[in-house]
């Protein structure tokens, strides 16, 4: 153990995570309830048994769309066909899902749910219902995801995000702001409201408006918003360079990260004032170029770099192998410094993450799980692989739609 662990087992004597985990209509789940302790919970079993789906649910009680990034829609429990004579359609059940959950933070414990309720809205004379999610906290309903924050949050590696480094820049910055949300929880509202209001001034140039009266202040709002929301990633990043650089893996490799965009360029040149009028300026010189480019230079076009720093390699031409290192050397140093610095440790969801690591990485891997001390949640095909935890860790075996815990 290193002392960094040893310093953070002594600073975060209070740990932090899921105790109770509650499924209603969720995805595979007409009805499942787990209950776990704060430590690695292993879950296995075949693929296509739903084990992702647990740690989306968990995913769910943080800000945002979860690790899948889903539509409220596609969540809700789907009955498959019987098989007859017959086809009969695949039946979506009209119960809208719910995942409920005993969260402990602090020595204390609170009741977080959230949900889809049904709501209705009446425009251009005519009534029209959608889902939209609900989040409570000890039984009363939040205005606001943000919330959130101060009870829970989570980090996760999915096989998709295998990928993140050779596809576009979305999932990129998408995976920068999850890392924000820990340290400043306003980040998740002020992007959710500028991809709001961008939506709407786009809509209000393809309908051939130019009536500053509306697209003004419009831009006013996104320019704010955009300059609060590239100077949080920009105190992330530099935090977590900082850190890494102090506090370097052993086992997996050190990485640089960077930002490549126009806003976070800008200010660190310029007062955060001056870019506010920059930025105000450019959204209306490119009125009318965003209705053939859908997108101008702003924090919805910033790219998050990252490089292998001993090789001076940017990651998207690392090996497949050392992109998952890259990926998981950033998360550890985000649950290490997130644990010094807000008191707390982020849960870990890790969907299949020993797939492309060698023995060595794996077990070091676990081992560093083992030593902060933090609750994480990783799912695999293969229990024999997490066998160095089974003194530490509650395994437990999916199948049917159920889940059983397994004693090994």
């Amino acid at each position: 153990m290193d002392n960094l662990a040893l310093n953070i087992q002594v600073d975060n004597s209070i740990k932090s995570g899921v105790t109770r985990l509650t499924l209603t209509d969720y995805r595979n789940y007409p009805f499942l309830r787990l209950n776990t302790e704060l430590c690695p919970i292993i879950i296995t079993g075949e693929n296509g048994t739903g084990k992702t789906n647990i740690l989306e649910a968990v995913s769910f009680l943080t800000p945002g769309r979860g690790l899948r990034g889903a539509r409220l829609a596609d969540i809700r429990r789907i009955r498959p066909a019987l098989v007859t004579d017959e086809y009969a359609p695949t039946e979506i059940n009209n119960t809208s899902w719910a995942v409920s959950s005993t969260v402990m933070k602090g020595g204390e414990s609170y009741e977080i749910g959230t949900a889809v309720e049904k709501s209705s809205k009446e425009s251009d004379d005519e009534l029209r219902s959608f889902e939209r999610r609900i989040v409570k906290i000890d039984g009363n309903k939040i205005s606001s995801q943000a919330e959130l924050g101060k009870y829970i949050s989570a980090v996760w590696l999915t096989p998709q995000m295998d990928r993140l480094f050779r596809g576009g820049s979305q999932p990129r910055r998408s995976f920068l702001d999850r890392l924000v949300y820990a340290f400043d929880m306003e980040h998740a509202k002020r992007t959710a409201n500028f991809e709001h209001l961008y939506k709407e001034w786009y809509q209000l140039l393809k309908s051939g408006s130019k009536d500053n009266h509306w697209l003004t202040p419009l831009e006013e709002n996104m320019a704010s918003l955009g300059v609060a929301i590239a100077a949080a990633r920009r105190e992330q990043t530099a935090k977590l360079n900082t850190f890494i650089e102090h506090e370097p893996d052993d086992i997996f490799p050190s990485v640089r990260l960077e930002l490549d965009g126009i806003i976070e360029k800008m200010l660190d040149k310029m007062p955060a004032v001056d870019v506010e009028d920059f930025y105000k300026n450019k959204l209306k010189s490119q009125r009318q170029n965003i209705l053939y480019n859908d997108s101008i230079d702003g924090v919805n076009r910033t790219d998050f770099k990252v490089y292998y720093r001993k090789k001076h390699m940017p990651a998207e031409l690392c090996s497949t192998g050392e992109q998952k290192s890259l990926l998981i050397s950033i998360i550890l140093a985000q649950t290490k410094s997130q644990t010094l610095h807000q008191g707390f440790a982020p849960v870990m969801l890790l969907d299949e993450v020993v797939a492309h690591l060698d023995d060595v990485k794996r077990e070091a891997l676990l081992e560093k799980i083992k030593d902060l001390k933090v609750q994480a949640w990783i799912t695999s095909t293969n229990p024999e692989l997490f066998m160095s935890l089974k003194q530490d860790a509650l395994f437990f075996e999916v199948a049917n739609n159920k889940i059983t815990q397994k004693d090994y």
